[in-house]
């Protein structure tokens, strides 16, 4: 595996094959032993280098976090329309299964991503065994809604953090069990008023669950 600086939030990047065409990760290792292995998914029409992902991305490398960022097969085709969720949830468990293959030993897998990424990370933790979920600007209905409730996918079974906007259109989720909301005060659904405090808050979760570096 190469070794990256790990103040870069680029590192490595590499295609990998998916039962829904080629997905490309983006990867970083620190130069220490990760103790932890965070997986990203990007948002319905947008890319892994949105503010609050790149923010994440290094902050959480700084805390000897491996990071993945993983951008969907669709969009490595130039489409900006997303593929139905059964195709967004086999591309994302062929990349998972291909970026774990690479770490011996494995340190704790946690999924996440934001919106859309979000939703297709809570739907496949179990089948990929993560330890965790993060999830970042949670669609928990579309924009005017309500009754058009999500909130059943944020039931992962395992320890799971959701940070939202308080002036999300599409909804905050409630606390609840496994389940810790952090809300991000003036913040609407891209999360980009502050995207340092926000990765802050997902690495102080990570490191109370010894999955990140204090």
């Amino acid at each position: 595996m190469a070794e990256t600086d790990p103040t870069d939030p680029t590192g490595t990047r590499r295609m990998v094959g998916t039962p829904r065409g080629p997905a490309r990760v983006d990867l970083v290792v620190p130069r220490a032993a990760p103790v932890g292995l965070l997986v990203l998914g990007h948002g319905a029409g947008g890319d892994v280098d949105a503010a609050d992902l790149s923010a994440l991305c290094a902050a959480a490398s700084r805390a000897a976090v491996a990071v993945a960022r993983v951008t969907q097969p669709y969009r490595v085709a130039g489409r900006r329309a997303p593929a139905p969720a059964g195709h967004l949830d086999d591309a994302w468990r062929a990349v998972v299964a291909d970026v774990v293959a690479g770490f011996d030993p494995l340190p704790p897998l946690i999924v996440g991503g934001r919106s859309s990424g979000a939703r297709v990370a809570c739907r496949t933790a179990s089948a990929v065994a993560a330890a965790g979920v993060v999830t970042l600007a949670f669609p928990l209905h579309p924009p005017g809604r309500p009754e058009r409730s999500r909130i059943q996918e944020l039931d992962t079974g395992r320890p799971t953090l959701v940070v939202n906007g308080d002036r999300d259109p599409f909804g905050v989720p409630p606390p609840g069990p496994d389940r810790e909301v952090v809300l991000r005060p003036g913040e609407r659904h891209d999360l980009k008023g502050d995207p340092a405090g926000t990765a802050a808050a997902v690495v102080r979760w990570l490191a109370r669950h010894g999955w990140a570096r204090p």
